[in-house]
């Protein structure tokens, strides 16, 4: 098999509790009562766009309209607002993720960047469709900085694959 150009070791495969763990710490850090801040990146839908991408048969689109439900439960927002641009990222996601992995961090942030813009688009066209307010420009900031934070995630998350399973003085691997 070709190994793609941005990855440099074999990985192992990926342990279904560390991918929930992953999800659900996203989930509590969007949950985090620090104010609505117009930068302010969305930590669970950098999460998911990573483990659609890595892990498509595991985590697909409707988890990402799980998760969604549940932010907008939290959030007392328009039920299915934060669901449909969840969906929409995911499926996009899912979509890019054999072209993707062949690319290194900086350019698979270059890459999910519009996923991000797409997401906070809907969900800002949403919101003011049923009457909410404009929430201004000042928060597609947050688009850049999720993608800004893809290396970061990137590195953090594949951590675990990267350890050997039984690690040996005689063996490289």
């Amino acid at each position: 098999m070709i190994m793609p150009r941005g990855t440099s070791q074999l990985l192992l495969p990926a342990n279904p509790w560390f991918i929930g763990a992953s999800l659900f710490l996203a989930l509590l850090m969007n949950m985090v009562p620090v104010g609505r801040w117009p930068g302010l990146p969305d930590f669970l839908a950098i999460t998911l766009v990573f483990w659609n991408v890595h892990q498509p048969r595991r985590v697909g689109v409707g988890w990402a309209f799980v998760f969604g439900l549940l932010m907008d439960v939290h959030q007392g927002a328009l039920l299915g607002q934060h669901a449909l641009a969840y969906s929409l990222l995911a499926f996009g996601a899912v979509a890019l993720h054999r072209r993707l992995l062949w690319f290194t961090l900086g350019a698979q942030a270059l890459h999910v960047l519009p996923l991000f813009v797409l997401a906070h688009v809907v969900a800002m066209v949403v919101r003011v469709m049923v009457g909410g307010m404009w929430p201004g420009w000042a928060s597609l900031v947050a688009p850049l900085a999720e993608a800004l934070l893809w290396p970061l995630a990137a590195l953090l998350l594949l951590a675990p694959q990267r350890r050997a399973p039984d690690p040996d003085a005689h063996r490289p691997l």
